[in-house]
């Protein structure tokens, strides 16, 4: 019996076009699906026929009650090397191979910073006013001898210190394991946690999430920040406290936000994130990017190729 390959996830409708899967005619048919439902039963009547199933990062929930229903399934593979969404121990005793990919590194940092930008010089009501048949509606900011704090400088991070550098910001950074020497390795100073909150005229997030970060942007953190600073997060929605910061927006506590992901995604039509004027929002396109999905879809085929050939390869758990 063929191969039956599923590739789900894919928002865009680009998968088929950005790579060439015609490659896994030896291994076995290629199916793409538009129409997977979030539901767990209908997932597993959807893709109860698959022995492969490829997704595109944390978009579907992979769970012990979801994968332990679909017998035929024996591997997965997903963008990235990390997906909280899959439960891997559950994976592994079920005997399903999970698999990962490499990542475009520069796809977030570039994102981060048009955030920063488009945020700053007010780019979004501008734009609007233009659109709508008017003119200037304000002022924008200035990033020339402001203070960028960073919270988290991981590799992301020390990308987004560079770009900051050649703006002619002072760049400081906190995170729990980060240390003053690491930090000035990357020409940024380390600040406690309080300092970086207090002094930050942008705070940018970039930490994996986990329960140590889970809701490290509270609203004492969120009371410690100038009221003209701005908050960019392009890491991980629940980092940061949505009620605490939604509060802090809409009292003008804070200047603006800058956000490209949220707590739950897609963002619920109803969020406040929508329509607070001092909201720059988009919807979680940090990875998406044309250089990003060309090197996760092509590794994603050799991800299949090597299973296929009884050596899997960029295991996970």
């Amino acid at each position: 019996m063929s191969v039956q390959i599923a590739v789900i996830d894919d928002w865009q409708n680009v998968a088929s076009v950005v790579v060439d899967w015609s490659v896994l005619g030896d291994v076995g048919n290629v199916h793409f699906l538009h129409d997977y439902p979030a539901d767990t039963a209908l997932m597993i009547e959807r893709l109860k026929g698959f022995d492969v199933i490829c997704v595109m990062r944390e978009r579907s929930t992979f769970d012990k009650a979801l994968l332990q229903d679909l017998p035929r399934l024996k591997l997965l593979v997903t963008g990235g090397m990390r997906n909280a969404t899959i439960d891997i121990t559950a994976a592994k005793a079920l005997g399903i191979q999970v698999c990962g990919t490499d990542s475009y590194k520069h796809a977030a940092p570039e994102l981060t910073w048009a955030l920063i930008m488009a945020s700053t010089r007010n780019l979004l009501a501008e734009a609007n006013s233009l659109r709508a048949g008017g003119w200037q509606v304000g002022l924008g900011g200035d990033l020339y001898g402001k203070t960028l704090g960073i919270l988290g400088l991981g590799s992301i991070g020390q990308k987004v210190a560079k770009f900051a550098q050649m703006f002619g910001m002072r760049v400081i950074a906190w995170s729990e394991n980060l240390t003053p020497e690491r930090a000035a390795e990357s020409g940024v100073t380390w600040v406690s946690k309080r300092e970086l909150f207090e002094q930050a005229d942008i705070l940018t997030v970039h930490l994996v999430l986990s329960e140590r970060s889970r809701g490290l942007v509270d609203a004492e953190a969120l009371g410690w920040m100038k009221p003209t600073a701005h908050l960019v997060n392009t890491a991980r929605g629940p980092i940061v406290d949505e009620q605490a910061l939604v509060q802090a927006l809409s009292d003008r506590r804070l200047a603006g936000a800058a956000l490209d992901v949220f707590a739950e995604e897609p963002l619920p039509v109803d969020h406040p994130f929508r329509r607070l004027p001092n909201v720059l929002a988009t919807p979680h396109v940090g990875y998406v990017s044309e250089q990003n999905y060309r090197q996760f879809y092509q590794q994603m085929i050799e991800d299949v190729q090597a299973w296929a050939n009884g050596a899997p390869i960029r295991v996970l758990g």
